[in-house]
């Protein structure tokens, strides 16, 4: 597809756009702020923002309400979650700009080896069409080696369809049984439609008590997430997984399923 505009979001703020895509700088309050240019127009590319968020932390001048079933979910409703959920609070077909993730990889950022590898079979052409992807949950099998990490990268490879993306935010909150153990929150930031896009999301790992960690390796499955997507801060994606921290025989970590290219 010869329109395909192919985006790269690396660490802390670094953005860069390929197939001749230039990027503006210019000063404002005497800061220096990146952005782009779409269909003639200037969209503030928000960069790549790591952090932890207090639980339940509102933006400024904002009251946060109790959620009710049928209302929008909003990024401070989950992040005033104390558990992890039950249902999911978004449906598939809430995907309206058919995000649709190819590639999933974590690596050790001390050693840079990888520890996990996923991808699936990318198509030649991105295509406007809405996927309804059943499959948002997943169980990982990690060694309990997994637990002394202190920084991993997650590189997510994902393409947009016709519909662009302002705002674009993950917030993922993990738990083991209903205990806290971090929340992270990334502002992704704007992509164009039809584009490509890598992002390397940068988790500091929480130091938990030796006694939470023998719990966690001994009650494999127990360990859940909640991965929430927004756009314009309205959620789009709601996905689960869980985890087992138990012993297994060595085994290649990297699943594929197809080819990207």
């Amino acid at each position: 597809m010869e329109d395909q505009e192919e985006t790269t979001v690396r660490n802390a703020k670094e953005c860069q756009t390929q197939n001749g895509e230039s990027k503006r700088e210019q000063e404002e309050e005497g800061e220096k702020v990146e952005e782009m240019v779409v269909d003639r127009d200037m969209e503030d590319w928000n960069g790549f923002i790591s952090e932890e968020m207090a639980l339940g932390e509102a933006e400024e001048g904002e009251v946060v309400a109790e959620w009710r079933p049928g209302e929008s979910v909003t990024p401070q409703h989950v992040l005033w979650l104390n558990s992890y959920t039950k249902e999911y609070l978004c449906s598939p077909d809430d995907n309206i700009y058919n995000v649709n993730f190819s590639r999933f990889k974590i690596r050790d950022l001390d050693s840079g080896a990888v520890i996990l590898d996923i991808k699936k079979h990318c198509p030649t052409e991105i295509q406007d069409v809405i996927e309804l992807d059943t499959s948002r949950f997943i169980q990982y099998h990690f060694s309990p080696a997994f637990l002394a990490l202190r920084e991993i990268g997650a590189t997510l490879e994902f393409t947009v369809g016709s519909k662009a993306l302002n705002r674009f935010r993950l917030i993922e909150r993990h738990f083991f049984r209903n205990l806290l153990l971090k929340t992270f929150d990334f502002e992704i930031g704007f992509c164009i439609p039809h584009s490509r896009n890598t992002c390397e999301h940068i988790y500091c790992l929480p130091d938990l008590e030796p006694e939470t960690v023998e719990e966690m390796i001994a009650n494999p499955f127990e360990t859940r997430s909640d991965s929430f997507y927004f756009v314009n801060n309205k959620l789009i994606m709601h996905h689960k997984a869980e985890y087992s921290f138990t012993p297994q025989r060595e085994t290649d970590t990297s699943r594929e399923s197809g080819n990207c290219q």
